[in-house]
């Protein structure tokens, strides 16, 4: 089983910032991938970005979806098990909650949630 928790959201107005931590704990396979989904009233839950485990400490490769692609950075620090999004030019469409996500062969794992609301 493997825990994770999340934080950093909040309200920003729109042209701001935020940055969301996840850290997972709990029985964790050494290759494995962290990310990051999003969930809108009334709609799906859509992925924002994903990093593998990759090298030792700062982790692999990265996917963003279109929507974010130049204003959002994902990065981790293997050593404390944590994937980070670095989240700029935050628009009002962007809000929503936020899901952090850690995917190894053991399964597949959510965090609460942490609600990001853009808004002037």
């Amino acid at each position: 089983q493997v825990r994770l928790v999340e934080s950093g959201g909040g309200l920003v107005h729109p042209g701001g910032s935020l940055r969301l931590s996840c850290a997972a704990s709990g029985s964790i396979f050494s290759r494995n991938v962290m990310g990051w989904y999003r969930q809108a009233p009334g709609k799906q839950r859509d992925l924002v970005a994903s990093i593998t485990s990759g090298y030792i400490t700062s982790g692999g490769s990265t996917n963003y979806a279109d929507s974010v692609k130049g204003r959002f950075t994902i990065s981790r620090d293997n050593a404390k098990n944590t994937v980070y999004l670095q989240m700029n030019s935050l628009r009002p469409e962007d809000t929503a909650v936020y899901y952090c996500n850690f995917h190894d062969p053991g399964g597949d794992f959510w965090g609460q949630g942490t609600q990001v609301t853009v808004s002037s």
